[in-house]
């Protein structure tokens, strides 16, 4: 079932039902739309696509920070049987004219957040698009754009008559471009629909459910998650913040009973709860019975804390790249938290192995690249065959992560295998590293990074932000990575913040590019 047909079986079923909730502790404010709502609105944006010459076939870019228009907006577009365009708020006006090319977008749909960005590259995307529609207040609306509540109110709240299957294109997600260009990752409508199954199959998701969603809209790692609620019709939360307090309260307030978190977003609870800054016993928690983790490596030090704070919560952590049309083709499985570390098992209706550099099957216990399979690969690097060519092979995906799987068939991520350091002809991988520093109890967050030396070709660096009002020293972390084999110890110690992308994703880029140069400040351990 399309996903758009999900979402008119919503509004006949649970109509008068609050479908979406958003929350912005910021401004104060709290908005809520009903299942007929939301759907009655995705028809109306439809319906104004369309009446600007949207056709089936068509890009629309999608650039807009979470509210509670930002779902709507995206179902209309789908309902056009145009390809959305979601792209990272944090593109640069570059980055999103570099997309809309690629796309060749014929209509550009975004927030007020953005019109700067794109005001400095709109002659150079007249070439293609023709039909701006500005989200925001009208006193903010840039002249070259129309007002979306204007177009919705003038439009047609019923569903256009356009056919789409589950074979046709749905969307162009680019990747986050922290390996380089991002590129542009073709999804189909069957794709969008089975990572509906795939949350929902993990998490167990009914009716009665709400999830708190935190993370961008734009991200596979947020919507697919929010998916497993949707397909039953189960209410969501958008909140605009992120602070323990507010994640707390609007669990509390909202009666939320399932959470997607970040590592760092973790920490940031159990810091504040360990520091007496939010009181559990303010909150009403009862309810919630699930926490997940996916996005980066989950050190299972964070798990244990977790668990000891919350021994009631169920524990899931979720792997997977845009390319899989986000998180779940590797998944621990709730009842496997005596596993906590690996990443798990192969998700629902996924096949996963693992091969050497030839690509040949390596034995158990052996790294190699992880390789998936299954309904949620994507079709394809749009415009970039030698992309495609060197990613998709006979209908498996070469994700570019090493893992190895262990003798009861969990599997291990290891690491990127771009992250590899070589030092003095041994493979280094960062995760095992910070895996072991995030285990102290003074550290916030660790980045461990490859850095050129003329004798060993690389030596290992540690990056490692301290929590608040703790000090660290570089000898006393050199004597807690002496339980690390020699080899592995990290050779220079940088105290400073570990930057990490809206998904969570340590940026190693933005590491070796500071401190390559050498920035900070640093110790050096022989």
């Amino acid at each position: 079932m399309l996903i758009t047909e999900i979402l008119a079986r919503n509004a006949r079923v649970y109509g008068d039902e609050t479908a979406l909730i958003e929350r912005d502790p910021v401004n104060s404010t709290r908005k809520e739309v009903t299942w007929t709502e939301f759907d009655a609105d995705a028809n109306r944006m439809a319906n104004a696509l369309l009446s600007k010459g949207v056709k089936k076939g068509d890009k629309v870019v999608h650039l807009m920070m979470n509210c509670i228009d930002w779902l709507p907006a995206y179902f209309g577009i789908l309902r056009t049987g145009a390809w959305v365009v979601p792209l990272n708020f944090r593109f640069s006006a570059d980055d999103i004219k570099l997309c809309a090319d690629i796309a060749e977008a014929s209509a550009f749909v975004f927030g007020e957040e953005f019109i700067d960005r794109v005001e400095r590259i709109k002659t150079a995307l007249d070439k293609t698009v023709e039909c701006y529609i500005f989200v925001g207040p009208e006193e903010k609306r840039p002249g070259f754009a129309e007002q979306y509540t204007d177009l919705l109110a003038a439009a047609s709240p019923k569903a256009p008559d356009i056919e789409s299957d589950l074979n046709d294109s749905a969307a162009l997600y680019f990747t986050s471009g922290t390996t380089g260009t991002p590129k542009a990752v073709h999804l189909t409508h069957r794709n969008l629909e089975h990572a509906c199954y795939v949350e929902n199959r993990h998490h167990y998701q009914t009716h009665a459910d709400c999830y708190l969603c935190i993370p961008p809209l734009y991200h596979t790692g947020a919507k697919m998650h929010w998916f497993g609620n949707f397909l039953v019709g189960a209410k969501g939360v958008l909140l605009k913040g992120l602070n323990p307090k507010w994640i707390l309260e609007a669990i509390s307030e909202e009666n939320v009973t399932n959470v997607f978190l970040l590592v760092p977003w973790a920490h940031d609870i159990l810091i504040a709860i360990e520091n007496g800054d939010v009181n559990l016993e303010d909150y009403q928690l009862d309810q919630w019975r699930l926490m997940h983790i996916g996005a980066q490596p989950i050190p299972p030090s964070l798990i244990k804390k977790w668990k000891k704070v919350f021994p009631h919560h169920d524990y899931d952590t979720n792997y997977g790249l845009t390319e899989t049309t986000g998180p779940g083709c590797v998944h621990l499985g709730l009842e496997n938290t005596h596993k906590v570390g690996a990443i798990g098992v192969p998700g629902f209706d996924w096949e996963c192995r693992i091969v050497d550099f030839e690509h040949n099957p390596v034995a158990d216990g052996e790294p190699g690249e992880l390789l998936v399979k299954g309904p949620g690969v994507m079709r394809e690097y749009y415009k970039n065959p030698e992309a495609t060519l060197a990613t998709l092979n006979e209908g498996w995906l070469y994700t570019g992560d090493i893992a190895r799987k262990d003798e009861d068939g969990f599997f291990w991520l290891v690491d990127r295998a771009k992250d590899v350091i070589i030092t003095g002809g041994e493979n280094i991988f960062p995760v095992e590293i910070e895996s072991h520093i995030m285990s102290h109890p003074k550290v916030q967050d660790v980045g461990v990074i490859g850095m050129p030396d003329e004798r060993l070709g690389e030596i290992v660096a540690a990056i490692i932000q301290e929590k608040p009002n703790q000090t660290l020293t570089e000898e006393g972390i050199a004597k807690f990575c002496e339980e690390l084999p020699r080899y592995k110890r990290p050779r220079k110690i940088i105290f400073g913040e570990v930057p990490r992308s809206p998904t969570g994703k340590i940026e190693k880029p933005k590491l070796r590019k500071q401190y390559t140069g050498i920035a900070g400040k640093i110790g050096k351990l022989q």
